[in-house]
């Protein structure tokens, strides 16, 4: 197995092309803005932690917790369900939407009553919907949430609402809200500011506006998530695009919530782009095959795209792994090797590799290998007089 460094033309290329701002970790922001006990940026297509402060302490998120109520209703669940409202749901203390017993409404209809209006009632409907009862959904919260790499939250219920031990992290959370994003049915529904529920037997229809100020307040604001108790005091997951690059940062116990999160975007959004280190048009090598004379045209999939200081891109480097011949037959998108993307010597991103062709070993390559083999031995045998044989005989051994 050959492994050797891979430096594409593009990076050279694209060097010529940044031109961000710096802005230095270790500088005091410049706001007034009152920091928060944890808080953290994530770039959400790639998952990549831009900044993080006090990111893993375990506070209480409050209502912040309904992003991964919403997302495990949106994989698991038909939104255009409707469901029948029971008394258990109803009455339930904090933010409401006033569901009530026996009315009828759409899966949908309650993740924007979730979402928008941090509905608590809608948070116990949709968590009953799904297990049959509130613990048995703080269950899948806890295995959800590990599976998408948040491993120091311990969620206690749906909603948020102070409860001993219902805890999450900054950096659990922002991953979190990442993961969510990446889902178009979220994404749709934590960037809409209003959305009206059709009446379904409470006696009206509702119109929900979206909490989040953010939304108008701020430039590409796109989500996701507020969240008060007394407890946790003021919470936001806040999500916004610019120049083709996503950011979302969580902020927990943060008294200036809006203005922090706008802070903490603003600088982000300088100091990071969204940038190039692998162009898969470039990159298409040509191995070797058992077939000495025939050889296999190679690539991957696509373009690789991930956020950085513009001081990061010297950092990058490519590793392909490939074989020093492949074994024939080839067919059109086989595995033939592996690409891994390097920053400071940590593996960011792998890529298989695979063949663009078919490559088969023919019967002329067969006739050829064998005559070659018979020259190099010293024997005379030629081309020509190893054909007739070959086709005159069926159970000849030389064919088999």
């Amino acid at each position: 197995m050959n492994k050797k460094l891979y430096f594409p033309i593009v990076l050279s290329f694209f060097l010529l092309l940044f031109s961000v701002g710096t802005f230095n970790y270790s500088d005091k922001l410049a706001s007034a803005a009152t920091v928060s006990r944890g808080e953290a940026v994530f770039e959400v297509e790639t998952g990549r932690m831009l900044y993080a402060s006090n990111a893993d302490i375990p506070l209480p998120p409050a209502s912040t917790t309904k992003t991964l109520t919403a997302i495990i209703i949106i994989e698991d669940c038909d939104l255009d369900e409707v469901i029948k409202v029971t008394a258990e749901s109803c009455g339930i203390e904090g933010s409401s939407i006033y569901l009530v017993p026996g009315e009828k409404i759409s899966v949908r209809d309650l993740l924007y009553g979730l979402m928008l209006r941090s509905g608590n009632d809608c948070a116990e409907t949709l968590a009953l919907h799904h297990s049959g009862s509130i613990g048995a959904f703080v269950q899948v919260m806890n295995e959800r949430a590990k599976f998408i790499g948040a491993v120091d939250s311990c969620f206690k219920n749906p909603h948020g609402l102070p409860c001993e031990g219902h805890l999450t992290t900054a950096h659990d959370l922002g991953l979190i809200a990442a993961y969510a994003l990446r889902n178009t049915q979220f994404s749709e529904i934590v960037q809409t500011s209003s959305h009206v529920v059709p009446d379904g037997g409470c006696g009206y229809a509702r119109v929900l506006q979206n909490k989040n100020k953010m939304l108008s307040q701020y430039e590409g604001a796109d989500g996701v998530k507020t969240g008060y108790t007394k407890e946790a005091g003021r919470c936001l997951v806040a999500s916004a695009t610019r120049n083709n690059m996503r950011l979302v940062t969580a902020v927990l116990n943060s008294p200036q919530m809006y203005e922090r999160c706008g802070e903490l975007l603003d600088n982000c959004f300088v100091k990071y782009s969204m940038q190039k280190i692998f162009d898969a048009e470039l990159y298409q090598p040509t191995l070797d095959t058992e077939v000495r004379w025939k050889k296999c045209k190679a690539g991957c999939k696509g373009d690789v795209w991930y956020p950085l200081a513009d001081d990061e891109i010297e950092e990058i480097s490519v590793e392909e792994n490939l074989p020093t011949r492949l074994s024939l037959p080839i067919k059109k998108g086989d595995v033939v090797g592996e690409v891994n993307i390097y920053l400071q010597k940590q593996l960011i991103f792998s890529q298989k590799i695979v063949s663009i062709m078919d490559v088969n070993r023919s019967f002329a390559d067969i006739i050829r290998e064998i005559a070659e083999k018979n020259q190099t031995r010293g024997n005379g045998c030629a081309l020509t007089s190893i054909l007739p044989r070959v086709g005159s005989v069926a159970d000849e051994p030389v064919i088999s």
